[in-house]
């Protein structure tokens, strides 16, 4: 293959992967830094951000059925599913495997120090994601150990 045909090559796997790309939208404050750090981990797992920052992330919450016991500082919407907080990559990767139909969607109440967005030097405090339903009710959908 010539370095011509390899070029081709290249930018038609990009363009596909690009296209596969799993969106989440993004809905934060333009005060808060931490929101700003949790979108760059989510995009060093290959999602595609449509970030729209707003001042009343209040109304997103309400729409989307998350009670204040689950809220945190940013809401995301992916596959119809609600992300409340820094829940990490990898659980969403895991929730867009498994597509639960009982659930809308997963939370890290809070702002636990030590999840994506939270670091703080090396300290890291134990977590669980937690799964919710419409009606606010939580089961643990993941565990996180901390130091």
């Amino acid at each position: 293959m010539n370095l011509i045909n390899m070029g081709v090559t290249l930018m038609l796997l990009t363009s596909s992967y690009a296209m596969a790309a799993e969106e989440i939208s993004v809905y934060r404050s333009p005060t808060c830094s931490c929101c700003g750090q949790w979108l760059e981990h989510i995009k060093q797992h290959h999602f595609a951000i449509k970030d729209i920052v707003t001042d009343d992330v209040e109304t997103i919450k309400r729409k989307y059925n998350v009670i204040s016991s689950l809220a945190s500082c940013h809401t995301a919407i992916i596959n119809q599913y609600v992300i409340e907080g820094h829940v990490p990559a990898t659980d969403i990767e895991k929730l867009l495997k498994i597509k639960p139909k009982n659930i809308i969607g997963l939370t890290v109440p809070g702002m636990p120090i030590g999840t994506p967005g939270m670091e703080m030097g090396g300290k890291k405090q134990a977590y669980d994601v937690l799964s919710f339903d419409e009606n606010g009710k939580t089961a643990i959908f993941s565990h996180h150990s901390g130091n």
